[in-house]
Order: structure tokens, then C-alpha cells, then sequence
């Protein structure tokens, strides 16, 4: 394992902190005592706790409390309207914007109050990566998917690439297919299975890159404590087929699969456009996060669920 190289007497700022992978990233932050600062924009949930302070911004007004940044040397850039939600045309701007407006509005105010910050380590996604039954994705592919979360995380990458304007060193972590207990897919992917009628999606060739909730917030903290710079897939090594998930998972329940195969034009009538995210098929490679020294956890997908389910 590597040595970690930060001092632990630091101070992050972390947006999108209350949603699925911030709280997990918050709880790992203070087990490492690394005080946490975090922009939300509700007024009335403002902690004030030395470790756990809370700063308001409203990136759609474009106001923010600049003084967030007081004696932080790393942001941990989270922030973004969920993707499991129908995409309607004005929820698809609200998706693309929650992402670029709120990196915008950082840098430019880093920027006029002349902050000094080290590091971003921001999220980012795998749906960068074109649909491919057969590729093996790694950080060097510059193909970009013709699909709308396609033109969303380049947009999205984009915009977190302004940092380096300010001096900051960079690092995206571009995420699979969070496996947690109260958010992300895994919830909607088991609901049927629980009653006995999962099935897999389309062919269940797709390939799902996924990755457990604990260890990609371990994986933040890394990148922090040993100043990751540029693009870093955030997938567990060992990708499986929908098919797989699908039978593994009824597995850990416990339950039969009976159904055949869901086709595609089912979910699309259930679930509109978003039920893309179901039938996309993405392999992304874990190497070079794991050859700077990062330990996994969950490498395999049974450990994980029987940990979650």
C-alpha cells in the first residue's frame, strides 16, 4: 500500500455531500480527520460543528458563501442531479446544468476572492464510454458516446478541466454502477426479483461496471490523500453481465428468476428515455487505480450484495 502523503491537519469543501456517495464520503473523511466544509442550499441545515460546517449556495441564483473556501486546500466536487429520475426535457437541462453551472460558479469565485486551492477531485461518469459489448475500457479512450449521458459527462469534464486555469491539479473519477443499500440502481434492479419476478434486461450481455458504495468513497479519500491527478475509472475489477447481476442478486435473496428476458421497448414504455441506463453496456477497466495502490474491498460482485441485500 502506499504511504499516504497529505498531512491529515486538512480541510476539504465537498459538494453534493448529503446525496448518496457524499454522506459515505463525509463519514470516511472523519474517520481519517479530515475536516469536512460543504456547500448545500438549504439554509436551515447549516452545521456548524468544527469538523462539519455547513455553507449555502444557490448555483442557480449563482450566490454562494465564498467563505467555504476559507483554509480548504481540496474540493471534492459531487454535486449533480440524480439520473434515475425521468427525463423529461426540462429535467435533462436540470442534469446537464446541476453539473456545469455549480463547476462554473466555483472556479469563478475561487477565481475573484483569489483563493488558493490544491486539488479538485470531481465525479464523473462511465457513460462516457461509447455502448460496447466487446470493448475494455481504460482512462486513454477519447471515443465519447453518442448518447445523451455521453454529451452530458463530456460537458461535465469540461467544465471541471476549468480548475486547472486557477492551479489546481485535476483528477475525475469517472464512476460505474453504485451498489448501495437506499439509492442508485441496485434498489430498482432488485424490486422485482424480491417478488419473484426478475428477470434480466434485453440480451443480459450488457456489461455492468459496478463498484460497492464504501469503497468508491474510499476511493475519493485516496485520491486526496495521494494527490490523483487526471481521469481514474471508479469500477470494481471485475465487471459482470446484466445477466449476471440479475442472477446473482436473486441468488442473495434467495428468490427463483422465472421471467423471461424484460425487452427493451417494456422498460422504454415504463421508464421513457432513461431506460437507456438499463441496456448500455460499458467494461471499464480498474488497473490503474488499483496500480497506485488502491485496495478494493469488494473486488466481487457476491461479497458486495451480500453486504448491501
Amino acid at each position: 500500500k502506499k504511504k499516504k502523503k497529505k498531512k491529515q491537519k486538512m480541510t476539504v469543501l465537498i459538494t453534493g455531500a448529503t446525496g448518496l456517495i457524499g454522506q459515505e464520503i463525509v463519514k470516511q473523511c472523519h474517520a481519517e480527520g479530515i475536516k469536512v466544509n460543504y456547500l448545500t442550499t438549504s439554509k436551515s441545515k447549516l452545521s456548524t460543528e468544527t469538523n462539519y460546517k455547513g455553507f449555502y449556495w444557490n448555483p442557480k441564483e449563482n450566490l454562494i458563501d465564498h467563505k467555504c473556501f476559507e483554509g480548504v486546500t481540496t474540493i471534492i466536487n459531487m454535486v449533480g442531479a440524480s439520473i434515475s429520475k425521468r427525463w423529461t426535457d426540462d429535467y435533462k437541462k436540470e442534469i446537464l446544468e446541476s453539473r456545469t453551472k455549480t463547476a462554473q460558479l466555483l472556479s469563478n469565485t475561487i477565481k475573484t476572492h483569489n483563493y488558493k486551492i490544491d486539488q479538485v477531485v470531481s465525479a464523473s461518469a462511465i457513460g462516457i464510454y461509447p455502448t460496447s459489448l466487446v470493448n475494455y475500457y481504460e482512462e486513454d479512450n477519447t471515443e465519447v458516446s453518442e448518447s445523451f449521458l455521453g454529451k452530458v459527462v463530456y460537458q461535465w469534464e469540461a467544465a471541471v478541466d476549468d480548475f486547472k486555469a486557477l492551479g489546481c491539479k485535476v483528477a475525475k473519477i469517472r464512476i460505474g454502477l453504485v451498489l448501495a443499500k437506499d439509492g442508485g440502481a441496485l434498489p430498482e434492479i432488485v424490486k422485482p426479483i424480491k417478488y419473484g419476478a426478475g428477470a434480466a434486461f434485453g440480451s443480459g450481455k450488457q456489461w455492468q461496471s459496478w463498484i460497492h458504495v464504501k469503497d468508491l468513497a474510499s476511493l475519493f479519500v485516496f485520491a486526496v490523500q495521494n494527490n490523483f491527478e487526471g481521469i481514474y475509472n471508479g469500477v470494481a475489477p471485475n465487471p459482470v453481465s446484466n445477466k449476471e447481476l440479475t442472477k446473482a442478486a436473486a441468488s442473495v435473496l434467495k428468490r427463483p428468476l422465472i421471467l423471461p428476458n424484460i425487452p427493451k421497448f417494456a422498460m422504454k414504455l415504463v421508464l421513457g428515455e432513461m431506460h437507456i441506463l438499463l441496456f448500455e453496456s460499458q467494461r471499464v477497466s480498474s488497473q490503474k487505480t488499483e496500480a497506485e495502490g488502491f485496495h478494493f474491498k469488494y473486488a466481487n460482485l457476491r461479497p458486495a450484495l451480500e453486504d448491501i441485500l
